[in-house]
């Protein structure tokens, strides 16, 4: 599937901004089930200075700084993608390990196997290990449960008893009040997944990116009125010849839509960047001096292409 994202953020300042710099994560990655046909970030007002870097997740970032005074900024990232269907290159999920003994692969002792994944393992700035999250996962990995059966189920779960209602949360609405209240948007229900996970002992990050959209029969397609998008993945680690758990695989799961497949939830999704939570991985932040009073506009477009 070739698809195309535009994804404008407008700012507007009073008074002026006098001088500033910022970073984005606005360009997608290279991943086992999406190419990168193309991808642009254009800003104006022209940038002193920019310039791109990958981050210790891979994340492509844009940096930039304007020194100039400015009323206004705009940032208007274009990309076009090829996804493809995701193959199986992982277990089912009832042949997976069971969760108990993975979260034992990740315990530390004096002759722990370093596995990468073990960064996804602890708090964040939007993921705490709270007693709540323990209890809530717990309904769903039982003893001796498969973690992926068990973290499908736990997803499902999250799909069908919270409820999604727009400008209910904000950025800084903590993960454990959004778990309390049942509602929230697809950060909130990504983090909450993610604290569920980790609360266990079980390694988890948050990934941002987008998703094709379909507008309702016979109404078209309406330019800049899509939005970012959040899910989670899960590390499954594998058995070796011997039988025992060695380096595995990543698994995506997206609560709110309640999708999940091996390195995609499916080929209408497009992964942008990976981290801990969405502080890694925020589309756009920086440092300002002046424009005490700010207004900004994101308008996101994802649709096919040829």
């Amino acid at each position: 599937m070739l698809l195309e994202i535009i994804h404008d953020t407008h700012y507007s300042y009073d008074p002026n901004v006098e001088i500033a710099q910022h970073y984005a994560h606005l360009k997608p990655a290279i991943t086992g089930t999406q190419v990168v046909i193309n991808s642009n970030v254009v800003i104006e007002p022209k940038p002193a200075w920019q310039e791109e870097r990958v981050d210790s997740y891979g994340n492509i970032c844009t940096f930039f700084s304007l020194e100039n005074r400015h009323s206004e900024l705009l940032i208007s990232a274009k990309s076009v993608v090829e996804t493809k269907q995701n193959p199986q290159i992982g277990p089912a999920p009832l042949e997976t390990p069971h969760w108990e003994d993975v979260r034992e692969y990740f315990r530390y002792h004096s002759k722990t196997h370093w596995d990468p994944a073990s960064e996804f393992l602890f708090i964040s700035p939007f993921v705490t290990l709270r007693q709540e999250f323990i209890d809530f996962s717990r309904v769903n990995f039982a003893s001796n449960r498969p973690i992926l059966e068990a973290a499908i189920e736990l997803t499902e779960r999250i799909y069908k008893e919270f409820h999604y209602v727009s400008k209910s949360t904000d950025i800084d609405t903590p993960a454990h009040e959004a778990l309390a209240k049942r509602e929230g948007v697809c950060q909130d229900f990504a983090h909450i997944l993610i604290a569920s996970l980790r609360s266990i002992g079980l390694p988890a990050k948050y990934i941002s990116g987008y998703i094709l959209t379909n507008p309702p029969p016979g109404q078209p397609r309406l330019i800049g009125s899509d939005a970012s998008h959040a899910w989670v993945s899960i590390y499954i680690p594998l058995r070796d010849s011997d039988g025992n758990l060695s380096q595995g695989v990543w698994c995506d799961l997206d609560p709110t839509n309640n999708r999940w497949g091996y390195g995609s939830p499916g080929e209408d999704y497009i992964h942008l960047a990976q981290g801990r939570d969405y502080s890694d991985v925020s589309p756009v932040r920086g440092v300002i001096h002046g424009g005490a009073d700010h207004i900004m506009k994101v308008a996101v477009t994802v649709q096919p292409t040829e």
